[in-house]
């Protein structure tokens, strides 16, 4: 199974948590600046909310990769969202991907809001839900 896993973020939180995706995986991260160069059976991709939309760089990253990404998990940071479903699905369902229902999402530091966050507890939670993630992904391929 090829695993790939991309971000985006402007607070560097995102950025973190991908780093700590990567070490459940085993799999390299990278901005979403960078394209797929072969199919991702299973897409990681990182990104959070900002004033009330995804960023353009996320949604031109999934329209130019559309042929290479298999199902996506997603995952990020927010001050005040709990998931980015909602606002995947609008950008994933007309391009015709899969979006898994796994998620990981959890505070992250904005202005004087959530202090230190994601913390270490945090990135722990990220490497074990990738990890489950994969696990389950490998039990429906066999």
């Amino acid at each position: 199974m090829n695993i790939q896993i991309r971000y985006y973020t402007r607070s560097g939180n995102t950025k973190r948590l991908a780093e700590a995706i990567a070490e459940g995986t085993g799999a390299e991260c990278a901005s979403v600046d960078c394209a797929l160069s072969e199919k991702a059976d299973l897409l990681f991709l990182g990104c959070s909310y900002y004033a009330f939309d995804m960023d353009a760089s996320v949604k031109s990253f999934l329209s130019e990769n559309k042929d290479k990404i298999g199902k996506i998990v997603i995952f990020g940071t927010s001050a005040m969202m709990k998931s980015m479903k909602k606002p995947m699905k609008k950008v994933t369902n007309p391009l015709g991907l899969s979006l898994s229902e796994e998620e990981f999402h959890c505070r992250g530091e904005f202005k004087m809001f959530f202090k230190g966050k994601p913390d270490e507890e945090d990135l722990a939670k990220a490497k074990e839900f990738a990890k489950k993630v994969i696990e389950g992904n490998h039990r429906l391929t066999d």
